[in-house]
């Protein structure tokens, strides 16, 4: 996936911030000038290479001007290295997904509205589309107890229904690398064709296998209508509430996803198929001294709504049991 210009500009200007601050730290330390950096450049210009001048009369000056000479070599030759590895990383899905590093980088301050005040999610039953309405649109957190329970989905969705239906699908295995994310989390997963090829042994999390976890966005029209039968679009979210033609899929045992934010366009929900998962919440750090962090949990049949958005977020599966979770987006 090619890095837009939007991204590359943001980047550029990220690592000239980090650049400067370097400058300045050097130049504060008292052991070089800017002068003599400034030598140091020409010199790079004139040749390639960073040359020391012959010794000076003075010890300390000829100390320095290795000093600065040391510090021009290490901008010079680890900035495009640097530049050459985050960007390869930002273009590449699976290990820092849709541009991650940048916008973690450029991210907005924020103001601790959404979290001041809250030390846990609201939660309630299943609640109809009007006694949702109040709560729909909002940051915090929440939990509505049994209101998925009821969706084909908790009864019929498991590994094997899933790797039998991408199985049968041409070029729906190929779609989650070229179209769709895949996450692979802590497992040593690298396809969703990795995950569908496991053994049975390790798909069931035996003893003496390792546990594993993936997650992926589900893209491909035909996989979609077909699992879109097993849950149809919760009842809760109000009438003008959209939704993207993408749905996210997280199973697996034991380990769950690391802290981090979602720079998505919408708010999120995510249906508790199977299994039990914690979730732990935490404000962004300049919030740190206005809010605090918690942790819940979900069970079957529930559905929890977090703008993940502001909060970040990890989650973990028990251990030795099995979670899966249907996840998309609303606004």
């Amino acid at each position: 996936m090619a890095v837009n210009e939007e991204p590359r500009r943001m980047f550029e200007v990220f690592l000239q911030r980090k650049l400067n601050v370097l400058h300045g730290a050097v130049l504060g330390s008292g052991k070089v000038t800017e002068q003599e950096l400034l030598e140091a450049y020409r010199q790079y210009q004139d040749d390639g290479e960073i040359r020391v001048p012959a010794p000076d009369t003075t010890e300390r000056n000829n100390q320095r001007l290795i000093f600065g000479s040391a510090i021009l070599l290490f901008i010079l030759v680890a900035t495009p290295l640097i530049s050459i590895v985050l960007e390869q990383a930002i273009a590449t899905r699976c290990l820092v997904p849709n541009n991650y590093l940048v916008w973690e980088a450029t991210r907005p301050i924020s103001d601790c509205d959404f979290c001041r005040g809250v030390h846990g999610p609201l939660i309630f039953g299943n609640l109809t589309k009007e006694e949702f309405r109040p709560y729909a649109y909002s940051s915090q957190p929440i939990i509505l107890k049994n209101a998925i329970s009821h969706w084909p989905a908790t009864k019929l969705l498991n590994y094997t229904f899933l790797r039998d239906l991408y199985g049968k699908i041409p070029g729906a295995l190929d779609s989650v690398q070229s179209d769709c994310q895949f996450l692979h989390f802590k497992s040593n997963f690298l396809t969703l064709r990795d995950v569908f090829s496991m053994s049975q042994s390790r798909a069931e999390f035996r003893k003496g296998e390792l546990p594993w976890y993936v997650g992926w966005s589900n893209c491909h029209p035909q996989i979609l209508t077909e699992l879109r039968k097993l849950y149809p679009r919760p009842h809760f979210l109000p009438d003008d509430a959209e939704m993207p033609n993408t749905d996210f899929i997280f199973l697996g045992y034991e380990q769950g996803a690391v802290m981090h934010l979602d720079y998505i366009p919408r708010l999120m929900w995510q249906a508790q198929l199977r299994g039990n998962k914690s979730w732990v919440l935490a404000p962004t750090p300049e919030c740190d001294s206005q809010c605090k962090s918690f942790t819940f949990y979900v069970e079957p049949g529930d559905a929890v709504l977090v703008d993940t958005r502001l909060w970040y977020h990890g989650t973990y599966v028990p251990k030795g049991e099995f979670s899966l979770t249907i996840q998309s987006e609303y606004g």
